[in-house]
């Protein structure tokens, strides 16, 4: 019996897994309950999430990832070895291989981690690729040929920024800003100017429904239920689409910056081919209403939203799983250490 090969995105909000031969088979959220007092695990997944900030004492929904990287390595292995044995089984035959994306700025002993939470769930053999590249190759962009192409995958806990050519990354930066922090300015402003206490769902809520990047792009406003600040009592603010635009400016600005950075960087004669081709958007930070108008502006050059954002990096490893650049690409990766084309942090 032959083991099946999976692709894992093991994102900060969201683990994506494609199974070679079947496609994406697994869409969840990162979340794991657990009761406090027997230890034991009472949800996984999106019933985990619709705990958030709805559990009694005794229980505590934990995201074991925080900005792109293990910060729960127990509670991480739990919740990878459930989602592993939802989508191809449990059988002791079956140890499947497994390509898993990491953030394009992972450090060694970060990336130790990801090994071996992975291996302790009974994963033969791992190999790493940055999130950039998968996202580049589930973008539709050929990175294989002598031509620069430039990505933006900006997911729930990191953005990458990566320049690509011949199968690897020239040039890139990485920034744990992204769609956490996205949420943590949104509950700041409106805290500081509604004096209202919001959860982070709440926050997601906002930014999907209402929250825009660019002037005028949006119109539009919304209800929101929390927490007066001064009387402790429920209470509901009318938010509108301007205000989301003033809450997301500074994370916003701090992504443009590392997207400049990266073509200041970048060799002339790539440069040139990004200023043919354009930037591409990538992961649920590109869907937020505004922002490739925005860049494109700042940047001076074409920038796209890529087709199906949010599954571009787990479709990458999918495409990878099938092509003979993967034999390449295991022959090539070391056991330990970092990955090829490890990014600057920025």
């Amino acid at each position: 019996m032959f083991s099946k090969d999976i692709g894992v995105d093991l994102g900060t909000a969201t683990v994506l897994i494609h199974v070679r031969g079947q496609g994406i088979v697994l869409n969840e959220p990162s979340v794991v309950a657990i009761d406090q007092t027997t230890k034991q695990v009472v949800a996984v997944g999106e019933e985990a999430r619709q705990m958030l900030g709805r559990t009694p004492g005794n229980i505590v929904a934990i995201r074991p990832l925080r900005e792109g990287v293990i910060a729960d390595f127990e509670v991480t292995e739990i919740m990878l070895r459930h989602f592993i044995r939802k989508t191809i089984g449990n059988s002791v035959m079956m140890r499947p291989r497994a390509i898993i994306c990491v953030p394009a700025g992972i450090t060694s002993v970060e990336q130790k981690a990801v090994r071996q939470a992975a291996e302790a769930c009974g994963i033969k053999h791992v190999d790493l690729i940055e999130e950039p590249k998968a996202a580049a190759i589930g973008a539709g962009l050929n990175i294989f040929e002598p031509s620069g192409s430039m990505v933006v995958d900006i997911g729930g806990g990191t953005t990458d920024v990566a320049v690509l050519s011949l199968g690897d990354v020239v040039t890139s930066a990485s920034l744990r800003i992204a769609g956490d922090k996205f949420d943590e300015a949104i509950v700041k402003y409106i805290k500081r100017v509604h004096n209202l206490l919001i959860g982070e769902r709440t926050a997601e809520e906002l930014k999907k429904e209402l929250a825009t990047v660019y002037p005028n792009s949006r119109t539009g406003e919304m209800d929101v239920r929390g927490r007066d600040m001064v009387s402790g009592l429920p209470k509901t603010v009318t938010v509108h689409a301007e205000e989301m635009r003033e809450a997301l400016q500074e994370p916003v600005e701090q992504i443009v910056a590392a997207a400049k950075s990266v073509l200041e960087r970048t060799p002339p004669e790539l440069a040139a081919d990004i200023f043919d081709k354009g930037v591409v958007l990538t992961g649920g930070g590109a869907l937020v209403d505004g922002l490739d108008k925005l860049m494109m502006d700042e940047l001076q050059i074409p920038v796209h939203v890529a087709e199906n954002p949010t599954h571009c990096v787990v479709l990458g490893t999918g495409i990878m799983l099938e092509s003979p650049y993967y034999k390449k690409f295991r022959a090539s990766a070391k056991p330990s250490g970092r990955p090829s084309g490890a990014a600057e942090r920025m």
